[in-house]
């Protein structure tokens, strides 16, 4: 029987999704018996050629070069995963996609004429087909593993496709909205977190992107109510899924 191939690559990220892989530890040990890891450069130097069974791919599109190499990646993988908030919908780096990339070139670099790169910063199904995502910045360790366990004995991942507000019920965690008028993004966001940071009585910041259905006509004018102004409507939406949550509002 032929062992299942694992392939791990990095675009423009922090690595903070690769080692949520490593943090697994003793399920990645199970795991490593199971499959072979074809490449993973994060936990090891040697790389194997294709073609892989499974291909996780962390972090956005930004030059070229980068567009080659996804395009070559999907045509030697029978499944492509993509893993966090930058290969799902451009990263933190994606605000770029609103300014002018020449000047940013221009004030960050004493000479620009060597830098190679994109004006925008793009996710990977914005070049290629991706089979499934995994939303996060970073990613939840728990759809991780369920991910590849599932992909391992040929069935499809079960993710949540749900609010953090759905998570907020399921855990019995008191909303911090009605509770205590703090503003929170949990309505309009994607579910997968846990609700982590409202079960520690903070506002959800989206770092796991848009839901499939987001008001975000609806959920501005609480935000409003709440006390952000217009500016901070427009910092809390311009974070880990700027490009995504500005395609759901129609202001790209």
């Amino acid at each position: 029987m032929t062992v299942p191939s694992l392939a791990v690559w990095k675009f423009a990220s922090c690595d903070g999704c690769q080692l949520t892989l490593l943090d697994c530890e003793d399920e990645l040990l199970t795991l490593a018996g199971q499959i072979r890891i074809a490449t993973f450069l994060e936990a090891s130097s040697a790389i194997m050629t294709g073609p892989y069974d499974v291909s996780l791919v962390e972090g956005s599109i930004t030059t070229a070069a980068d567009e080659r190499r996804i395009t070559e990646i999907r045509e030697q993988s029978r499944i492509l995963v993509t893993i966090g908030a930058c290969a799902t919908g451009g990263g933190i780096q994606a605000l770029r996609n609103f300014a002018d990339i020449d000047e940013f070139t221009s004030v960050v670099y004493a000479q620009p004429d060597y830098i190679d790169t994109l004006a925008t910063s793009t996710p990977a199904s914005a070049h290629v087909q991706v089979d499934y995502q995994l939303q996060g910045c970073p990613i939840d360790r728990g759809q991780l593993l369920e991910t590849l366990a599932a992909l391992l004995v040929g069935r499809k991942p079960r993710l949540p496709a749900k609010t953090v507000c759905t998570e907020c019920k399921m855990r019995g965690v008191t909303c911090v909205v009605v509770a205590h008028g703090t503003p929170c993004l949990g309505p309009v966001t994607h579910a997968g977190c846990g609700a982590l940071c409202p079960s520690f009585h903070r506002g959800c910041y989206g770092c796991f992107g848009p839901a499939a259905t987001p008001n975000t006509a609806a959920l501005i004018p609480l935000l409003h109510r709440d006390g952000m102004s217009g500016d901070d409507v427009e910092r809390v939406f311009h974070t880990f899924n700027a490009t995504r949550f500005a395609a759901e509002r129609n202001d790209t």
